[in-house]
């Protein structure tokens, strides 16, 4: 049965994620923005939350809770990591005066990025699909992506010529500052924090109650198709 409502509040997360991922590219280099997870998360909200608009406004099954989880967890990442780490003064690896000095289109995209997109998933999730589709396994599957990232971001930065602005993306993956022994030790500690947020995820679907009746909510992202 088709959910309008779950459609169009999906639809707009898509919209923020596609129209953060646009600015970012119209304003600088595409393939240096591609070469951020921010992007890379933002790129499957847009893809999963529009595929899953598309579905709910037909009423056709939803995609598959592993999909749907993945996305989750992955911008819930980027959101956890820009205002914790990031843009947190207190944090060795702060940017703080880099956001600070963002200004118009860009201020707007970093908005949508790093704050809208990540709210907007966590609260479809938790309002908008039923509870207990993730399994315990999702969380290991879902580290595929970071896992990825990692080495994309460590194979970049060697090939990139050592004053390269953006050789490094992030400061806590900087080879340069850290050595590789540093980076695989801030490499371990956060995917140890990914992997508990994954595990963290899965317990709270299980066990976070249902927010309104059954009649008026579409079944979860994951409740048909493969898991």
């Amino acid at each position: 049965m088709p959910n309008r409502l779950a459609a169009v509040v999906r639809g707009l997360i898509a919209l923020a994620a596609a129209t953060g991922i646009t600015i970012d590219c119209v304003q600088g280099d595409p393939l240096v923005v591609f070469s951020f997870f921010t992007i890379w998360s933002n790129t499957a909200v847009a893809v999963v939350l529009g595929l899953g608009a598309a579905r709910a406004w037909t009423g056709r099954p939803p995609l598959p809770a592993v999909w749907s989880g993945g996305a989750l967890l992955c911008i819930c990442v980027v959101g956890l990591v820009f205002h914790l780490v990031l843009a947190n003064p207190s944090s060795p690896f702060n940017q703080a005066a880099a956001v600070d000095a963002l200004t118009g289109a860009r201020a707007v995209s970093n908005q949508l990025l790093h704050t809208v997109t990540p709210l907007g998933v966590a609260l479809d999730w938790l309002l908008l699909t039923h509870p207990g589709a993730f399994r315990p396994r999702f969380a290991a599957l879902w580290l595929a992506a970071p896992g990825a990232y990692l080495l994309f971001a460590l194979a970049r930065g060697a090939l990139l010529p050592a004053d390269a602005r953006t050789r490094y993306t992030y400061p806590f993956l900087d080879v340069a500052a850290h050595g590789y022994a540093g980076v695989l030790v801030n490499a371990l500690a956060l995917g140890l924090a990914f992997s508990a947020l994954g595990l963290l995820l899965v317990l709270a679907d299980r066990f976070r109650p249902a927010v309104a009746g059954r009649r008026n909510r579409i079944s979860s992202l994951g409740a048909g198709g493969l898991k």
